[in-house]
């Protein structure tokens, strides 16, 4: 009579908790992801909504900013914002500095979602949170959330933000004030900036209004729109008098994001699933040592019971 291997049963015992855990965690996490991923997310009409941010406008006020925190009723409503977080959907970034050689000095860059024709964070969404409306904003429904982020590793600016004092741990992004423009209304911050630096409007006019600014004063812009094509082009438009990157925009090929996404996307539950299975499989081990008593059980690997 051979007498019992623990390690032997451990490590059965290990892989077949693992493959259940595996094979579980694949049927719940893969599927979402291949139907995501087949299915196109919504795509805005030719008369989709979008806004113009002229920078050279722009005095830094941050009327925009505070207008925004009210409309969607953010905490800390009259606190000035200096961060995409979760009291704040927008803010106005500082770029360069007041002794800049340039005789204008610092520019003011107004930062929230960029809206895009063909957002990288829908592709990215597991469970339907986060949708492209034909109207131009991508809206987000917090009941469907589940918390994986995975729209901040799709989004190339860095937009999506992640609750983390919130036991849900809930995303906040502008939604480019979807419930005003449903009641006939510009978006709040288009509504409060007292210099234009900020307008709404219907893409389209937008971009040939942000043209017909720069071939009417060239000296002033520089002679591109940022959002254009960036991206495979978004709802928020860009002028500047200096290079983009230099207020921090990304550079960005004209290919859209959700490809790219995707193909994260359906190796990301593989992954998960291996690291989740890992530990069910340690768990269930420890488990059922913890049954058995170890005065029953050799130590001896190779000694077998005397036949005689």
């Amino acid at each position: 009579m051979t007498t019992i291997n623990a390690k032997s049963l451990t490590r059965r015992d290990f892989l077949k908790s693992t493959g259940v855990a595996a094979f579980a965690l694949w049927l719940a996490g893969a599927t979402p992801v291949s139907a995501n991923s087949s299915a196109s997310s919504g795509e805005a009409s030719a008369d989709a909504f979008g806004v113009l941010i002229d920078v050279t406008r722009c005095q830094g006020c941050n009327s925009c900013a505070l207008a925004c925190k009210k409309a969607n009723g953010m905490p800390d409503a009259e606190k000035v914002p200096d961060c995409l977080d979760s009291s704040s959907l927008s803010f106005v970034d500082e770029c360069g500095t007041p002794d800049s050689t340039d005789a204008n000095g610092t520019r003011w860059v107004k930062r929230q979602c960029m809206h895009c024709l063909h957002p990288g964070c829908v592709s990215a969404c597991t469970v339907g949170a986060l949708r492209k409306t034909a109207e131009g904003p991508v809206t987000y429904d917090s009941s469907k959330c589940i918390g994986c982020r995975y729209c901040q590793y799709a989004c190339p600016f860095g937009v999506p933000t992640y609750d983390w004092g919130n036991p849900l741990g809930l995303i906040h992004k502008c939604e480019l004030c979807n419930k005003r423009l449903n009641a006939g209304e510009q978006p709040a911050c288009v509504a409060a900036c007292p210099t234009g630096a900020v307008q709404f409007g219907r893409r389209k006019d937008l971009l040939a209004q942000a043209h017909a600014r720069i071939n009417s004063a060239p000296d002033r812009y520089l002679d591109k729109v940022y959002g254009e094509f960036e991206a495979g082009g978004t709802s928020v438009l860009y002028l500047s008098d200096v290079p983009f990157e230099e207020l921090g925009l990304p550079t960005l090929s004209d290919q859209s994001v959700p490809h790219y996404a995707e193909s994260v996307m359906v190796k990301t539950p593989v992954v998960a699933a291996s690291v989740a299975a890992l530990a069910t499989g340690i768990h269930f081990t420890r488990k059922n040592q913890s049954h058995h008593d170890p005065d029953q059980i050799s130590h001896d690997h190779d000694k077998q019971e005397d036949p005689s």
